[in-house]
């Protein structure tokens, strides 16, 4: 496993305890501390936003989807020079216990996601584009 893919799985784990309220309103840091002063993120819908609205927005939504699961897929590390790193995922989101395969109620976004190297990886830009649907279990 890359550093890459350990660090999307990570953030994602971050992201589902805080929406869900499995963590501590006083828990933020991990969520916060790894976007990049300058991060941005363009979401699937197209809208862009800057480190200090995706921060806002994020902190508000705690507790706001409690059944949510989400699910990582095929994150490939594509480029890398200096310090950055740029990989892509699938991501999704549903209502089943996360695993390998994406539940059948699941909205999924491809993701593409630049990072620059520090103590770790710090998010430096995240793009999200909508997937029709998931793609079938793998069975067998």
């Amino acid at each position: 496993m890359t550093d890459a893919e350990r660090e999307v799985i990570r953030l994602h784990r971050v992201i589902e305890a805080w929406l869900t309220g499995a963590a501590d309103r006083a828990d933020f840091a991990p969520f916060a501390g790894a976007l990049a002063p300058d991060f941005t993120l363009v979401g699937p819908d197209g809208v862009a936003m800057a480190r200090k609205e995706v921060v806002a927005w994020v902190e508000g939504s705690h507790g706001s989807a409690p059944d949510l699961r989400i699910t990582i897929r095929d994150v490939r590390v594509v480029a890398g020079s200096g310090d950055l790193v740029v990989a892509t995922y699938e991501e999704w989101h549903g209502t089943a216990p996360g695993g390998p395969a994406p539940p059948p109620d699941a909205q999924g976004r491809r993701a593409t996601v630049v990072f620059r190297r520090g103590a770790g990886l710090d998010w430096l830009h995240l793009h999200e584009t909508w997937l029709a649907a998931p793609p079938p279990a793998v069975t067998g």
